[in-house]
């Protein structure tokens, strides 16, 4: 395994740059099933010939009386049960560090559109097919679609996931390498498929911060600037007014106190009661489904009297909400 672990150093360079951490994982484990799968592919293809010959009908016109030999059966049973659950557990580790976000992962939402990628942040920015992230600082990109399927793919950070409509999927990557870096939607979403091509933009810290602050960002001349400076409104400030506009304010609170429906202070992240006796967490699923099938699940305490959102509100706007009640801790 040594041995394997340090040949792929060598063939590293037929896959793409090592833009995250994360990468470096997926590579090692990537390039010693390829070595392994090699190895045992000359053993059995070797013996197969080596036996042909040597066992042909003109040396052995007669076929020998062969007899169990249990020492083979049990190596070839021991060794490819000990491989497997070997790359099982290797597997694991790597699928454990891709999908635990570490507590300090900066978000971003982005909304998958017939055929672009659309990025909120919530400073109020928003970007269409380009995404700034900063360099050795996790981040966690919160995906929805406007419409069909889509699958977010960033080939340099080895990280992919779908973004399926009506319900929010994640990744999270931290950008070790500063710089534009492809991405990709990689499932078939319609007819301009192939042009839903975006950038992400890995920005060293100090240009991080300009960002955040709406500044315009000069960035190496192989790039694009960011034309002029920002005026920012956040996004939980936009979901707050939206919550006025839509009505959300007569039914919820902001501040704790009961009414016709729960408050959204302390909302998210915690344990609820449901009318059946269950209880489910406050995630971004939960919210949304609340919000556009009210009736799926009641807060004990409280009557089933909320009207569908469903198709009121866009992306972008679910997306502000999610972020409002989030910011009410």
């Amino acid at each position: 395994m040594v041995f394997a672990l340090s040949l792929t150093n060598v063939f590293s360079s037929t896959l793409p740059m090592r833009g995250a951490e994360i990468a470096k994982s997926w590579d090692h484990l990537y390039w010693f099933l390829v070595l392994m799968s090699l190895f045992f592919l000359l053993i059995v293809v070797g013996s197969m010939v080596f036996f042909a010959i040597r066992y042909n009908k003109d040396r052995n016109p007669i076929a020998d009386k062969n007899k169990g030999n249990h020492l083979i059966e049990i190596i070839w049973t021991v060794v490819p049960t000990i491989l497997v659950m070997g790359l099982f557990v290797w597997g694991y580790v790597v699928y454990k560090k891709m999908v635990e976000v570490p507590f300090n992962a900066y978000e971003v939402r982005a909304i998958g559109k017939q055929w672009m990628w659309q990025f909120q942040y919530d400073t109020g920015r928003m970007e269409i097919n380009k995404l700034y992230v900063p360099v050795n600082q996790p981040v966690k990109v919160i995906l929805s679609s406007d419409d069909v399927l889509h699958s977010f793919f960033i080939p340099n950070f080895r990280v992919k996931k779908d973004v399926v409509p009506g319900m929010y999927t994640y990744v999270w990557f931290e950008a070790t390498v500063p710089g534009e870096h492809d991405l990709f939607c990689a499932e078939y979403c319609g007819t301009s498929h192939s042009g839903m091509i975006g950038k992400v933009v890995a920005l060293e810290p100090d240009d991080w911060k300009a960002f955040l602050k709406g500044k315009k960002i000069e960035l190496p001349a192989s790039q694009d600037s960011q034309e002029g400076n920002l005026k920012l409104t956040s996004l939980a400030d936009k979901g707050k007014e939206l919550s006025k506009l839509k009505g959300c304010v007569a039914c919820h609170s902001a501040d704790g106190t009961a009414g016709v429906g729960p408050t959204y202070k302390g909302l998210y992240g915690h344990d609820v009661e449901l009318a059946d006796g269950s209880t489910v967490k406050v995630d971004d699923n939960y919210l949304r489904e609340s919000i556009e099938n009210p009736q799926a699940k009641i807060v004990k305490g409280f009557n089933p009297v909320m009207p569908t959102f469903k198709g009121l509100l866009s992306e972008e706007e679910m997306n502000a909400l999610m972020a409002y009640i989030k910011s009410l801790k």
